[in-house]
């Protein structure tokens, strides 16, 4: 018995029994780097300062501790221009020589400021000194300024990879090229910049002279091209 089938259904068979097209190989393809930098005055001041007490009633060295905290949180809390933020907070056991036995406890705090008005915050760590330690000062660039800073890179970092690229093409003998994939990075670390200050007499020095330093931002372009050939 003959069957009709519609030519829309025969066109759909014919087209799934068609053998599956592999992508199109590329060749001639090149990794390329290229870099972008600068190098940015860092334009925010972090200071670290702590109080450290040992006592063998960890209620009473607990209230002390509060209490210094309390007192420097106020005190920098009525600066201008100043960021501030408890930092960690922890306490352990003092052992005799042996090992075994508990003689004591000692607790340990932190208080953060950060600025970008060096002058208030030097002024404000000298205060502060009279009755907590120094931990670290530190120096980073802002957020803002790095953004800034990075998008100004942007454009120099793609210009920098297809001048690599023009070279790479040519070097090969290549009539042209086509940029396969190219990714952007930034790089540099933005993490507060630790410095090796003597801080020990800043109590006798209220407005210390402050350098920052600078900090390099970079912009990072890589990627792939493949060269066209003759």
């Amino acid at each position: 018995m003959f069957v009709s089938v519609p030519r829309s259904l025969a066109l759909l068979a014919c087209i799934a029994c068609l053998p599956a097209v592999a992508d199109e190989p590329r060749y001639n393809q090149i990794s390329l780097r290229a870099e972008a930098s600068s190098e940015v005055a860092q334009d925010l001041m972090h200071v670290t300062l702590y109080t450290e007490s040992q006592h063998e009633d960890p209620a009473q060295l607990a209230a002390r501790t509060t209490e210094a905290m309390n007192k420097a949180l106020q005190q920098a809390r009525q600066a201008k221009n100043v960021r501030v933020n408890q930092g960690s907070r922890s306490s352990y056991p003092v052992y005799e020589e042996k090992g075994q036995q508990i003689t004591a406890w000692r607790e340990r705090a932190e208080l953060r400021l950060e600025s970008s008005d060096f002058a208030s915050l030097s002024k404000l760590t000298a205060a502060l000194m009279q009755d907590l330690k120094m931990g670290g000062m530190s120096f980073s660039v802002s957020d803002p300024i790095r953004q800034q800073n990075e998008d100004a890179l942007l454009k120099d970092a793609v210009t920098a990879f297809r001048a690599r690229a023009q070279l790479a093409t040519e070097a090969l003998g290549g009539r042209d090229y086509k940029i396969v994939s190219l990714n952007l990075n930034s790089g540099g670390g933005y993490q507060p910049e630790m410095r090796s200050v003597a801080m020990k007499h800043m109590d006798a020095m209220p407005t210390p002279d402050i350098e920052a330093g600078t900090r390099q931002i970079s912009i990072s372009a890589d990627g792939v091209i493949e060269v066209q050939m003759p």
